[in-house]
């Protein structure tokens, strides 16, 4: 369980650190939140408050939502509406990880 826990954190810090490189002047308000989002999963990971399922289901989302945001910025920049929909979904990810991560579930 350990290893599926360690992959799936690793990949999803990878998947920030290739959205932090690839436009730098919109990943400061789009990346900075992912890497935050990404250090509260590191975090109940550490502390044992996200079992291994939950911690893949969250990696899961945050990659899904890093591949939609390469596709919105092949055309170049990112429109107010596309950053609306990316905010909407990092919000949904957001409550995700707090439910999650205090739902009495230990690992």
């Amino acid at each position: 369980m350990k290893r599926k826990t360690s992959y799936a954190f690793v990949l999803g810090s990878a998947a920030v650190l290739s959205l932090a490189f690839a436009a730098p002047a919109e990943a400061g308000r789009i990346g900075g939140r992912q890497e935050r989002q990404q250090q509260r999963i590191a975090s109940g990971v550490a502390s044992g408050r996200l079992t291994a399922r939950e911690t893949a289901r969250l990696e899961t989302r945050e990659a899904a939502l890093n591949r939609s945001v390469r596709r919105m910025r092949s055309d170049g920049e990112l429109t107010g509406r596309e950053r609306f929909r990316i905010e909407k979904r990092q919000d949904r990810i957001s409550h995700g990880i707090y439910r999650q991560k205090h739902d009495g579930q230990a690992r």
